[in-house]
């Protein structure tokens, strides 16, 4: 998604029990965040982006296998789901080199990933529709965290240290790129794996014949 296209106030309304398990979810998950990182944006960026490089593969995963066992077209999900995979992975390799987590951070971030796969495996096998939900407010939460860490940047709260040779790469930046623009770019990814999951659990029981906007 282009940085001029981004809807930085999009919020899904919660409708039905399901989108309400979903939304308290991912709330609950902020509070800790929250709680435990307060404004060290970085190394929140870090367990951030640990949880969000699972949902895209595990959905992936089981939509490639849903379309060999119905012996049916995946009408482009599988290749969304694990390109957004990929995507959050980069973040993640690249909020490593700026932050520097520590060795217990890192610790935390092998048994962040343990548990939110398997839990999130088993949310995806019982409900897809519910599964991505979640991911569409977990990015809501995202859009919403990675603005805050723009604005400590602005204000000079926070460094703005020149980018990683690898993220210059990656999103095509200009060579004196800085941490802000790095910011500013994953902040648009954000927003568009954002739009596709919420339209993903729209789209969910009247999905055929569908094709998933690529933001």
């Amino acid at each position: 998604m282009s940085v001029e296209a981004i809807d930085l106030n999009l919020h899904h309304q919660p409708r039905g029990l399901r989108d309400r398990i979903a939304f308290g979810f991912v709330k609950f998950l902020r509070l800790f965040a929250d709680l435990f990182f307060a404004r060290r944006y970085g190394h929140r960026a870090v367990v951030l982006e640990t949880v969000a490089a699972v949902p895209g593969m595990v959905g992936g995963l089981l939509q490639h296998l849903r379309s060999l066992r119905r012996i049916e077209d995946d009408h482009g999900w599988v290749r969304t789901l694990l390109d957004e995979a990929e995507n959050e992975r980069v973040h993640l390799m690249t909020f490593i080199q700026i932050a520097k987590p520590t060795a217990i951070e890192r610790l935390i971030v092998m048994v962040t990933q343990a548990i939110f796969y398997n839990l999130y495996f088993f949310i995806y096998l019982f409900s897809p529709k519910t599964a991505h939900r979640i991911v569409g407010y977990f990015e809501e939460e995202a859009v919403v965290s990675y603005t805050q860490y723009l604005a400590e940047i602005d204000a000079g709260r926070h460094e703005n240290p020149p980018a990683p040779a690898s993220a210059i790469a990656y999103w095509d930046l200009a060579p004196d790129a800085t941490l802000r623009d790095v910011v500013i770019a994953v902040r648009a990814d954000e927003a568009g794996h954002r739009d596709v999951n919420h339209q993903f659990a729209d789209a969910y029981d009247t999905r055929a014949g569908t094709e998933p906007s690529k933001g």
